[in-house]
């Protein structure tokens, strides 16, 4: 089995001990894992020659090993796939040597052919030239061919196999870029963008720290300028490398209006309500940039054996359980601070997917795990690498972690709307809602004699407000502000009249 999809490629030298029977299971583990066995020599032969000591129990397998993730790194994390493998095969062998194949491609200026029939001898009017020059450029004279190479490559290539006879001149070419101004050797596809994301990287860490210090106290304007200026020269640094030799100046240049753009943004220049990013916003959008970047990252590493096999329908699972589950857990830890039960709100289904979405927000701090995996596995750490099983409880334990910040701050969330709520009945103001929990000041007046009157809580007062959080089934469910406990009433034996505030008296309600 061949692998197809990868980053990238690296040759490792492999000595494989215990005679033949282990070097056909080493050849199978190879197969398997898709790394091409391209040659096979005795120890202290071939390619590393008499580094090695001559053994005839041992031979040096010069594999290719292909794998995702980044360029740096990438023969140490060959490496350690390698002895990972084996391992889990209870193969005794060494990886000798590693070292990545660089087969980044030239970005060679791309041409077009053109016909020169419509050329003509002799002299022409400048106007003339201008006009057959933009005609070419448009188009006009193609006949339907591609090249890439240097300039006088290009007309070589064009007329290759191009006939020529007096009816039919040899052809030229156009460029379809400017890279035919550059001279060779031209620069390199990925490494060109490898380096346009450093740029935009430490443009926006300049810029991110520029806000942090335009909303952040003065005193905090020692620790945030210096980061601004470090991820300037930073984005300084890489932009001198994106034009070719001589013309630095231009990636200089691109490298600070990039910084400039961002840095206005983010102190809300070019914002169009005006205002700046405040710190909370610019490290939330860090950290939710930095989560989809690392998962990114993780899950396009994965097959489809893999998505089919486990990823799928653990996803659905825990989001289906998740969302049935979430919307009563909100209203349940903010019923339970103000002394009442869930079943007491009567919540429309909408303002529960609401509450939903709002924990399984909260819910995301979980993603921070596989997204910080997602970067180990890219740069190629050993902890990181398929085949290693010893640091599961690690990544548990992290998870649980996790999980309990989220569940702190769902608790947090409904401590802060109850006391939001206690703090406005104290006032006699109106109480803020809470996806869909709406309290209402109300007046509260029995149909029945008092003693007749059943329910639970503190004795009613009449002639006092109460803070009414509706019918459910067919209890009137109120909170007196007074003594901070629920009042339930029959809803039948009690008439409810809106209340203008707190501070109202209900006294010319009573009969």
């Amino acid at each position: 089995m061949t692998q197809t999809r990868y980053d990238q490629r690296v040759r490792v030298f492999v000595e494989i001990h215990g005679g033949a029977h282990d070097w056909q299971e080493a050849e199978t583990c190879f197969d398997r894992h898709g790394w091409p066995v391209r040659d096979a020599h005795p120890s202290g032969q071939g390619p590393l020659g008499p580094a090695l000591e001559h053994d005839p129990d041992r031979r040096v397998y010069e594999i290719e090993v292909r794998l995702f993730g980044a360029a740096k790194g990438s023969d140490r994390g060959a490496a350690d796939r390698v002895r990972k493998v084996l391992r889990s095969a209870r193969l005794e062998g060494y990886v000798r040597r590693a070292e990545a194949l660089a087969r980044d491609r030239e970005l060679y200026p791309h041409w077009r052919i053109v016909g020169t029939a419509h050329r003509r001898p002799g002299g022409r009017p400048a106007w003339r030239r201008r006009f057959v020059r933009v005609a070419m450029l448009l188009g006009r004279h193609d006949v339907g061919g591609f090249v890439s190479g240097g300039p006088r490559q290009a007309l070589r290539l064009a007329r290759a196999a191009a006939p020529t006879d007096a009816a039919r001149p040899a052809p030229a070419v156009r460029p379809l870029d400017g890279r035919w101004r550059e001279s060779a050797p031209y620069k390199r596809e990925e490494q060109l963008q490898r380096r346009v994301v450093r740029v935009v990287l430490w443009a926006l860490l300049s810029a991110g720290a520029l806000s942090m210090a335009s909303a952040a106290p003065a005193v905090t304007w020692w620790f945030w300028i210096p980061v601004a200026l470090l991820g300037a020269c930073g984005a300084v640094r890489w932009g001198r490398e994106l034009s070719g030799e001589g013309k630095r100046s231009e990636g200089v240049v691109i490298a600070l209006l990039c910084v400039l753009v961002f840095a206005a943004f983010g102190t809300g220049l070019l914002d169009v309500d005006g205002g700046a990013w405040t710190p909370r916003r610019t490290v939330m959008t860090a950290v939710v940039v930095a989560v989809i970047s690392g998962l990114w990252l993780l899950v396009r590493q994965w097959t489809w054996g893999e998505w089919v096999a486990w990823a799928v329908p653990l996803v659905v699972t825990l989001a289906v359980s998740a969302f049935v589950a979430a919307g009563s857990v909100l209203h349940a830890l903010y019923a339970e601070g103000l002394s009442l039960t869930p079943d007491d709100l009567d919540i429309p289904p909408a303002w529960q997917a609401l509450a939903a979405v709002k924990l399984l927000v909260m819910l995301s701090l979980v993603m921070i795990v596989p997204a910080w995996w997602g970067f180990a596995k890219h740069r190629h750490h050993s902890y990181a690498t398929p085949g290693d099983g010893t640091n599961i409880i690690l990544n548990v334990g992290l998870l649980l972690a996790m999980f309990a910040g989220a569940g702190i701050q769902a608790v947090e969330s409904a401590d802060a709307a109850v006391d939001r709520t206690t703090a406005a009945a104290e006032r006699g103001d109106d109480p803020p809602s809470y996806f869909g929990v709406a309290p209402e000041w109300t007046c509260v007046r029995p149909v029945v004699p008092a003693a007749d009157l059943p329910g639970e809580g503190p004795r009613l007062r009449p002639d006092a407000p109460y803070l009414s959080f509706g019918v459910s089934g067919e209890t009137a469910v109120l909170w007196d502000p007074e003594t901070r406990e629920p009042v339930k009433l029959p809803a039948n034996q009690v008439w409810l009249r809106p209340a203008e505030s707190g501070k109202a008296s209900c006294a010319a309600d009573r009969v």
